[in-house]
């Protein structure tokens, strides 16, 4: 992928000199942990600067000892410098950017995974995931991933095989399906895999809540930077809201039964979110994912002001059910307690486990898992988006590529709103158009 400008930096030869010098200290191993000579400080960098990365950033910074955050990436220069201030009040001296290590641009993120920072937090919009792991995975650095991690199967294929390689290289990969961290779902997750509710047949997950955020159109701003500052309403940058949030609780019911589904049927629409400024995306999604073993998860998620929300999980066995990760309800009962009542935030946590990980030189490696729930969801999404039924081989080998064909700042061809019964599985790419055309 080429930009159309290199990326920002506020002296780029001074920069180039001091990485460049910096690397050329040179770094000590130990098991599969590299930190800079005469430390044990980890080095943090940070690729995608919004609410959050920066927030990523805080929790990795609280999450364990010896912690610096020492270089940053978006691409956009305002994002990066709000952020900066941001962590600068934050976390103080654990900040040690410099104007030196802070970059913007499309290319950005190459020199912070490139610099001598240790660990990588990729928290961009979703589109740009599997291009940044793979350079994550191939540069040899520890990475921390928000979810999802791609928006179309092309995308998924990539982060698996990125996952083999940090795999390969010894590196740990985290994702930011946060719920896998959390003490009460790994308690209640390995009863229920223990048996205590039977075989599970069935289960209800959902993601209902109202509208989000939304940036208006600046005078001057191209198709390009105001779609990608409104990110969110476009399934080539997000995914859809299906596969940018509901992952969560579709990645719990994946956790229940044991692996991904086999199939999915749904339905989907956009009843309140109508303006062309909201994208075309869907506003609510409701899916029947099946399982291997005949068990069937019915999912919903719905992002509309006004209407009932409500965020969990319900799952029933056989012998009885769960809602994931507080109860069990069965031959015998039970409820998790925080032990001392001191309640761990799993958003801190899975930072503090994959500190843990390096520490140790015991790798982690989530990155098949993650994507496997990412193309559940974006098995939903199609099943939905297409009406038609979508199976697991049918979406795993799928051609479906929404990345844009290049990355500038331009005018670009907005898809259509899906259709069921109209819009295919294989659709063209999101690309830029002639001026002419964006004239008519």
């Amino acid at each position: 992928m080429h930009a159309d400008h290199d990326p920002k930096r506020r002296d780029f030869l001074k920069t180039t000199a001091v990485v460049t010098a910096g690397t050329s200290v040179g770094l000590m191993s130990s098991g599969n942990f590299a930190y800079a000579a005469g430390s044990d400080t980890l080095r943090v960098g940070v690729v995608g600067c919004g609410g959050r990365g920066t927030g990523a950033a805080v929790n990795c910074f609280e999450s364990s000892e010896g912690i610096e955050i020492a270089a940053m990436a978006d691409l956009f220069e305002d994002r990066l410098d709000q952020s900066r201030q941001n962590l600068k009040e934050r976390i103080g001296d654990a900040l040690t950017v410099t104007d030196d290590s802070a970059f913007y641009g499309f290319e950005a993120y190459e020199h912070v995974i490139n610099s001598d920072v240790d660990i990588i937090i990729l928290a961009t919009p979703p589109v740009f995931r599997p291009m940044h792991i793979e350079a994550v995975a191939a540069a040899g650095k520890h990475l921390f991933t928000e979810k999802p991690v791609a928006v179309d199967p092309a995308g998924v294929r990539r982060v698996i095989e990125a996952g083999e390689v940090a795999r390969a290289k010894g590196r740990s990969v985290v994702a930011g399906t946060q719920r896998r961290h959390d003490p009460s779902y790994i308690e209640t997750m390995r009863r229920i895999h223990d048996g205590a509710i039977g075989e599970v047949l069935s289960a209800q997950v959902y993601w209902n809540q109202g509208g989000l955020w939304h940036k208006d159109r600046k005078p001057g701003q191209s198709d390009m930077e105001f779609m990608l500052r409104n990110w969110l309403y476009y399934t080539w940058a997000s995914g859809d809201h299906i596969v940018e949030q509901h992952i969560h609780n579709i990645d719990v019911a994946n956790w229940a039964l044991g692996g991904p589904p086999v199939r999915a049927n749904g339905v989907g629409g956009r009843q309140v979110r109508v303006d062309p400024r909201y994208g075309h995306i869907f506003d609510h999604f409701c899916i029947e994912f099946e399982y291997a073993n005949g068990a069937r998860v019915v999912s919903m998620c719905r992002q509309q002001d006004g209407t009932a929300r409500y965020v969990g999980e319900h799952i029933q066995g056989t012998r009885g059910s769960s809602d994931g990760h507080s109860y069990i309800k069965g031959d015998t009962n039970w409820e998790w307690e925080w032990p001392n009542d001191e309640k761990v935030n799993p958003y801190v946590q899975e930072h503090t486990n994959l500190i843990a990980a390096i520490r140790d030189g015991k790798p982690v490696n989530e990155a098949k898992r993650v994507a496997e729930s990412t193309l559940s969801a974006i098995m939903g999404r199609e099943a939905a988006y297409t009406g038609q039924v979508i199976t697991w081989d049918e979406i795993m080998n799928s051609d479906l590529d929404l990345t844009p064909t290049d990355w500038q700042f331009g005018t670009v061809a907005a898809a259509p709103v899906p259709q069921p019964g109209i819009t295919q599985l294989s659709r063209p790419r999101t690309g830029h158009r002639h001026e002419a055309m964006a004239e008519d």
